[in-house]
């Protein structure tokens, strides 16, 4: 008799459970189970400080990166504040186009404009589509031409297994896809590069004219030291998250790819961060900042194996960057060129695709029909030319990278340099990047916050060419004794600024 009281309760509790489960929690339970892509989870930690990986599962698997597609577009719209092209306050016109872009969205009316500052703030807390494609029109012409931009920074920053089509992450045929180690860079690369602009990641809720516009990062304000940055979601992807975590002492930068559910990634994410924060790096930065067409960085990437993705049982119905967004029919353009990529193979993803491509018309707030653009061409097409290769680096190689730019300051044998200025005593060389506004950009930086420590120090930017690629050194010269230059590069090392002391 006790046990059939006990079975009886548990079975009011079950009753009851359901009766006050959410709609779209009663919705999901109902739908049958099996169909659909279901990726494997992903997720890497990395030790900010240090550049070591402290946690990876799956970390070089091929996932579709959905709305943290918007983390490489901010990157590419903080460029523009950083060379002065625009300000906070530089309105950015909006086009038919960017306008009819489905939920999530700000609702932005064609001919209006949006300034700089409350489109990095859309798109950091409700990550508007509509909003990334009136960035992207605004920056590049079109949103083509911005996904080619994009597709060629990761690129630089040694996302070597990453490709872009679209700004935002909304389903495209071939889909935007990434690997939760390439993520991990970009998540380093846009604080180490845009520490200022960071801050954006931070918002948890901004005021856009009447509306309190809410984010939909749920860790920022809970979990110790969470200070950005994105979440993303559609069916394909799972639900995906990009954390940062700066303590008094420690740093870390965490991926989460495909979660089943909002909440149980988070919980992930959380548990990662109480689990691996204890065993990160409590000291001063060793690691050197992730800037682009860094040699260093590139070749602790190794290239990522061949995969075989999760069959596709059902036709796909594609959510929208939220799950309880309504969506209206997804407008897709010609897929922009991509580099070839080896061995990563977008064809292993083209049954998901095809199938997606079949889903229903029906435009409800849990599906989306893909329209099909043009075949895209073969991933070994000499078309894809026009950017540059992706950096797949033999472990043999290694040795030779690292010796490109030479700690010493000298240039490699490979080097044809230009004619160098002369520079007597020692130098502090800050790094070497591929554009020398960029070099300038990082020698003005260090100035400003670092005045004191430089002293009389001359900034100035040194050429070389490195096996046909042209980079260019931010150094300081002035410093007349080998100890006073390394210990000028001390301080700012104890600041996290990457140096280190040369001849001149």
């Amino acid at each position: 008799m006790g046990h059939r009281k006990t079975w009886a309760l548990i079975g009011i509790v079950a009753s009851v459970a359901v009766a006050v489960a959410s709609p779209a929690e009663a919705a999901r339970r109902a739908k049958p189970s099996g169909g659909g892509y279901s990726p494997l989870s992903a997720s890497i930690v990395v030790d900010a400080k240090t550049g070591k990986i402290l946690q990876g599962e799956n970390v070089d698997e091929p996932r579709i990166p959905a709305s943290l597609t918007k983390v490489m577009s901010l990157y590419l719209l903080f460029e523009q504040l950083e060379r002065g092209r625009m300000r906070g306050d530089t309105p950015l016109t909006v086009s038919a186009y960017a306008a009819s872009q489905p939920p999530t969205k700000l609702g932005l009316r064609p001919g209006s404009t949006i300034e700089v500052d409350d489109a990095i703030k859309a798109m950091v807390t409700l990550s508007a589509n509509d909003v990334s494609v009136v960035v992207a029109e605004n920056i590049a012409g079109s949103e083509d031409a911005f996904a080619r931009m994009m597709t060629r920074k990761a690129r630089e920053l040694g996302m070597s297994s990453t490709a872009f089509y679209n700004p935002h992450g909304l389903p495209h045929e071939p889909p935007n896809i990434t690997t939760a180690r390439d993520l991990s860079i970009l998540g380093r690369a846009i604080q180490d590069r845009f520490p200022k602009y960071f801050a954006y990641f931070q918002t948890q809720s901004f005021q856009y004219g009447s509306r309190t516009i809410r984010g939909h990062n749920r860790l920022l304000g809970k979990v110790e030291g969470v200070d950005g940055i994105k979440t993303g979601y559609t069916r394909l992807s799972g639900f995906n998250l990009l954390t940062s975590v700066n303590t008094d002492s420690r740093s870390l930068v965490a991926v989460v790819l495909g979660g089943r559910s909002g909440a149980s990634r988070d919980q992930k994410m959380a548990s990662l961060i109480q689990s691996q924060l204890p065993r990160a790096y409590a000291g001063a930065r060793t690691a050197p900042s992730v800037v682009e067409n860094q040699p260093s960085m590139v070749a602790e990437a190794p290239a990522p194996r061949p995969v075989e993705l999760a069959p596709v049982a059902a036709p796909v119905r594609v959510a929208s960057a939220t799950p309880q967004a309504p969506v209206v029919q997804a407008q897709a353009s010609t897929p922009p060129t991509a580099p070839e990529r080896k061995p990563l193979d977008l064809n292993t993803l083209r049954p998901v695709v095809a199938s997606a491509a079949g889903a229903s018309s029906t435009t409800t707030p849990s599906s989306v029909r893909w329209q099909k653009g043009p075949e895209p061409l073969p991933l070994n097409a000499q078309a894809y030319a026009a950017l540059p290769a992706p950096a797949q680096i033999p472990a043999a190689q290694k040795a030779a990278l690292q010796a490109k730019i030479d700690p010493k300051g000298e240039a490699s044998k490979s080097e044809a340099t230009e004619p160098k200025k002369t520079v007597s005593g020692w130098v502090i060389q800050l790094g070497a990047t591929d554009d020398e506004a960029k070099a300038k950009a990082m020698l003005d930086t260090a100035r400003g916050r670092f005045g004191k420590v430089l002293g009389k120090a001359s900034p100035f930017t040194e050429k070389v060419t490195v096996d046909g690629s042209t980079l260019y050194r931010a150094r300081f010269s002035g410093f007349s004794e080998s100890n006073d230059a390394a210990n000028a590069c001390k301080q700012l090392k104890k600041s996290g600024v990457n140096c280190f002391a040369a001849r001149g």
